[in-house]
């Protein structure tokens, strides 16, 4: 299949403020932040669209010092994925958007809450045997206390009753929550000790535990009929560990029973080679680990469309889920060797996904970089969007529309 032809339009958009912290050599401005991941609803007006942000501002201990001097935090620059987290009140929210000719309007934010009515917080939750954590400080370079009930969010998948179905990357974890963002369920992996409210359901596969640190359930997306919800993982699986996550080149995405998360079927998505992301090989060294799929959108009739992306090329592909290429129920099970991540590292044949490319930012250079959310519009249109990481980099938030000369969509 040759790639359709599109055009690309930059869609004004300003990211309201949310604060200054004063640093050592600059401020640190943080914005609103609504580029994790988008969807549409089935019934919503036209150009309605919903977009969800992840866990609040962070920052690596490297950029900290080396965009506002905070050499203070030099002590924790060796602590393996250390995050600085500035600003605690700001956490998890979704956005309600409208999509305009030229513009995208922001029409209100629903903070997500705890069932209590308490700010669901963007603080990991704690490690454990099954469980692996990452480390926060504060500005202070003080160890911040790991919360139960936090959340990364990243994925999201709108309701016919006015809900939500939300990615979490921590656990990684699936989180129902109501049309006020208030929490119903959380569904985590078997194995998982969780002492938060609601009561976590360990009704998921045990094995999404084994998710590289920082690359859980990235993309979430609702079938059409809403029976079925698929979600794919960020990146291969750190199984049995983070070695056959470096060298993996297959990312599973998983259909699941919309209302109970019960496994319905597993597929393995391949990546492409580094190689032929060009604008991210253009700006320094770019491996394997560092491909990631960050969206996923129902096209019908069996078809997704995935986002797959460096930090500087994005794609976007179409594939179909045949089921004679689903996995059988051994790749499931944890004790299972060799792992299908250490089978994809070697390069051995797996039953993997067919893709056609609909679209790469590397043939639009005015595309901007980290684009996480894409949503459908019509046959013919879709919307995408960046991560400003809340601007802790100086980054602003973009939305560009795609139009194809057909319908590519459905």
């Amino acid at each position: 299949m040759s790639t359709p032809s599109v055009t690309v339009q930059r869609l004004a958009w300003t990211d309201p403020p949310l604060g200054r912290i004063e640093l050592p050599t600059a401020p640190l401005i943080l914005r609103a932040s609504f580029g994790s991941g988008l969807a549409r609803r089935q019934g919503d007006p036209a150009g309605r669209i919903w977009a969800i942000g992840d866990r609040g501002p962070n920052l690596k201990v490297k950029d900290a010092r080396r965009l506002y001097g905070a050499e203070h935090l030099a002590p924790i620059a060796e602590v393996s994925g250390a995050k600085i987290m500035p600003r605690l009140d700001l956490g998890p929210e979704i956005a309600e958007l409208q999509v305009h000719e030229d513009r995208v309007e922001l029409l209100r934010v629903i903070r997500l809450t705890q069932p209590d009515g308490t700010r669901v917080s963007g603080l990991p939750i704690p490690g454990g045997a099954n469980v692996r954590s990452e480390p926060v400080f504060d500005l202070q370079g003080n160890l911040l206390a790991p919360d139960p009930g936090g959340l990364d969010t990243e994925g999201i998948a709108p309701l016919p009753d006015g809900g939500f179905w939300i990615g979490d990357e921590f656990g990684p974890s699936l989180v129902r929550v109501d049309a006020s963002g208030r929490i119903l369920r959380r569904l985590v992996p078997e194995g998982t000790g969780l002492d938060a409210k609601p009561a976590p359901e360990p009704c998921l596969p045990a094995i999404a535990a084994r998710r590289q640190i920082n690359r859980g359930f990235e993309a979430l997306a609702l079938s059409p009929e809403g029976s079925s919800l698929f979600l794919a993982f960020q990146s291969p699986l750190a199984h049995p560990d983070e070695e056959a996550h470096e060298k993996a080149t297959h990312v599973r995405l998983w259909r699941l029973d919309a209302e109970t998360g019960a496994m319905q079927a597993q597929y393995l998505y391949p990546l492409d080679h580094p190689k032929s992301f060009r604008r991210d090989c253009e700006a320094g060294e770019f491996k394997r680990k560092d491909v990631k799929v960050s969206e996923l959108a129902c096209l019908g009739g069996g078809a997704l469309l995935v986002l797959e992306r460096g930090s500087q090329t994005t794609k976007l592909y179409r594939v179909t889920l045949d089921e004679s290429l689903a996995l059988g129920p051994e790749h499931l099970d944890p004790a299972t060797r060799p792992t299908i991540e250490e089978l994809s590292g070697t390069g051995d044949p797996l039953p993997a996904l067919a893709k056609d490319l609909l679209f790469t930012s590397d043939d639009f250079p005015e595309v901007s970089r980290d684009l996480e959310g894409v949503a459908i519009l019509s046959p013919t249109e879709l919307i995408l969007v960046s991560d400003n990481d809340f601007g802790v980099e100086g980054e602003e938030t973009s939305f560009w529309r795609l139009r194809f000369d057909a319908p590519v969509l459905a």
